[in-house]
């Protein structure tokens, strides 16, 4: 039913709890990752949206940037969130395992910060829109100020690897994307599960022309039941080149499960960066 937009992943975080932690709760968990690291908390004030960031870096050639997933939009099958901050911060988690010395972590807009722009538009319709797009290129912006960086890496978990291969398609300083379980073609996926279509948010397919140039890899868990191969299938159907674009099934994996235990192998396969 198209009522709501994003109860699979719901069910997918929730069937083993009884109730849905708080907003402090959620907070308190990715405080407790990042303790006794030498990573830095900071947010972000771009001219829509305030980032959370987690940086550990200092004046790099090329940064890398991890990109989180939608979070927890829905509550119920009827019921959307108050608030998008992750119960299970996948990217965050992905970026802690990572040994690179110029890594960035940002979150999505409204997850651990408040903003007066924060309607729940954001994290369900309009998740991917030109107002979100928008606080990340000013984001990259400020981080390339303080780095000193030529260019980016992108790595997008889930709704996350929309969003990072959007902003690839508009820059000229992004070396290569990368996306787990990423929802590169949510017009697709919405059509797929029969649900509500993302009406406000742009699709990465409408910008396949500009992001034939830029060298990609899309992961992809055997057994996820959310971001299924297809998806991709849809997302490379758009291209006329495909020399640069990657895509590996990685047999075990779900939605969420094998990607931070196998995170430092993956990296280390030779086919990224």
């Amino acid at each position: 039913m198209k009522s709501f937009s994003l109860f699979l992943f719901v069910v997918l975080f929730f069937s083993a709890c009884s109730s849905i932690a708080t907003v402090e709760e959620r907070i308190s968990t990715s405080n407790e990752l990042i303790k006794k690291r030498q990573i830095k908390k900071e947010v972000l004030r771009t001219k829509t949206f305030s980032l959370y960031s987690l940086q550990k870096a200092s004046s790099c050639n090329t940064l890398r940037v991890y990109i989180e997933g939608d979070g927890l939009s829905w509550v119920s099958r009827t019921r959307v969130s108050n608030n998008p901050t992750p119960i299970n911060p996948l990217a965050m988690k992905l970026f802690l395992k990572d040994k690179s010395s110029c890594k960035i972590y940002l979150a999505r807009p409204c997850q651990y910060t408040k903003d007066n722009r924060c309607e729940k538009k954001y994290w369900t319709s309009h998740r991917y829109s030109k107002e979100v797009l928008s606080s990340y290129f000013n984001a990259l912006d400020l981080l390339k100020e303080k780095f000193l960086n030529k260019e980016f890496e992108l790595i997008g978990y889930s709704g996350g690897g929309a969003i990072a291969t959007l902003i690839s398609a508009k820059r000229e300083d992004i070396s290569f994307l990368l996306t787990v379980a990423g929802n590169i073609d949510h017009k697709y996926w919405t059509q797929k599960h029969n649900i509500s279509s993302l009406h406000g948010s742009l699709n990465p397919p409408q910008f396949a022309k500009s992001l034939e140039k830029i060298k990609q890899v899309h992961l992809i868990g055997g057994k996820d039941t959310i971001i299924d191969s297809s998806i991709f299938n849809s997302y490379n159907s758009y291209f006329k080149d495909t020399s640069n674009i990657k895509h590996t099934v990685l047999k075990d994996f779900t939605h969420q499960k094998g990607w931070e235990k196998n995170w430092i192998r993956i990296l280390n396969n030779n086919y990224l960066f």
